[in-house]
């Protein structure tokens, strides 16, 4: 008989061999469902020992419902999926993976910002119709001199800052967290979110989604931007307030966006966003390169193997549950 119960609430990958691999140093029963809806979780994972979570909702009622649980591990940087609060309260660990696709998000953030500032989309699809006229993409701006104006100031912005200044941009950062130590190193000026409006040429998103985050960018936001700037955004939908740039698109008030990400996912095929030939919509692709997935899917499984085992996981969301946990450093 198995000394633990793993289960994956849901996952979109071809294979989990990796996982499998990492868990294999335990006497585990991995469990594979595609979990939709509480009742699902509930079902699946009421008496599991680890949950590893991709998209299925973990809310308050479902970690109520855990009977053994020690340690849900998720496919991701962000913990939106998870009732944090409650499941510090009950005394389990949160654990994440904070630093798998740091290049891989700042790249995919710097292609948008090209892809926008040049009109490559938008000309690309130009000439698929027919139409061989540079005119279409009129007005483009040179990059450099140009204002990169990053919401969040985490190790992917930080990443993108020194990408962009190779291209000649001065950056500037709005983030109440961050230091100015650490905005120096990077040659970055913090400043507060109007000013960061008012004198970005492009604004990137890059704020973890939280209640206080929801919503961040929004109309009052959008007034304030150049009406020659664009935004992307490749952190989480609801940070930009959807209707809102909807809005400012259609009035004029800024020149475009680029969106990895969207308030709710897939989008739909009437959705207005499409309707913009200034839009470029991808697919959340923004995390993925053959490398960082399998670094995900390692470190995923390694935080419950090391919880499992006695150990504090490398990665977690709620270290405040240290306390009422009888877990060790790794050696």
């Amino acid at each position: 008989m198995a000394a633990y119960k793993v289960v994956i609430t849901d996952y979109e990958y071809k294979s989990l061999q990796v996982e499998e691999d990492i868990l294999s140093e335990l006497n585990v029963e991995f469990v594979r469902a595609q979990c939709r809806t509480e009742e699902e979780v509930i079902a699946a994972a009421h008496d599991a020992d680890a949950i590893l979570n991709q998209y299925a909702p973990i809310t308050k009622r479902v970690i109520d419902s855990l009977t053994r649980c020690k340690v849900i591990s998720r496919y991701g940087v962000g913990v939106n999926t998870i009732d944090v609060e409650a499941a510090t309260a009950k005394g389990i660990v949160v654990a994440n993976c904070t630093d798998y696709c740091l290049d891989e998000v700042a790249d995919h953030a710097m292609a948008l910002m090209l892809s926008m500032a040049r009109k490559v989309a938008l000309l690309a699809a130009s000439v698929k119709r027919g139409v061989w006229d540079y005119k279409r993409g009129v007005p483009i701006y040179r990059l450099r001199g140009r204002v990169l104006g990053l919401v969040g100031f985490g190790r992917i912005p930080q990443n993108l800052a020194r990408k962009a200044a190779a291209f000649g941009m001065r950056v500037i950062a709005f983030d109440p967290y961050a230091t100015k130590e650490i905005a120096a190193e990077f040659a970055v000026e913090l400043v507060d979110l109007p000013t960061l409006c008012r004198t970005a040429d492009i604004v990137s998103v890059h704020a973890p989604l939280t209640q206080q985050t929801i919503g961040l960018i929004g109309r009052e936001q959008f007034v304030l931007m150049k009406r020659e700037a664009f935004l992307v955004n490749t952190s989480r939908g609801p940070v930009v307030a959807e209707e809102a740039l909807i809005e400012a698109l259609r009035q004029g008030l800024i020149a475009g966006a680029a969106l990895d990400v969207l308030e709710e996912e897939p989008i739909r095929p009437d959705h207005p966003l499409l309707s913009f030939e200034q839009v470029i919509v991808t697919p959340h692709v923004a995390w993925y390169s053959e490398e960082s997935e399998q670094e995900l899917k390692r470190k995923v499984a390694r935080n419950v193997v090391d919880v499992l085992s006695g150990y504090f996981p490398a990665y977690w969301a709620n270290p405040q549950v240290k306390a009422a946990l009888a877990l060790k450093r790794k050696p």
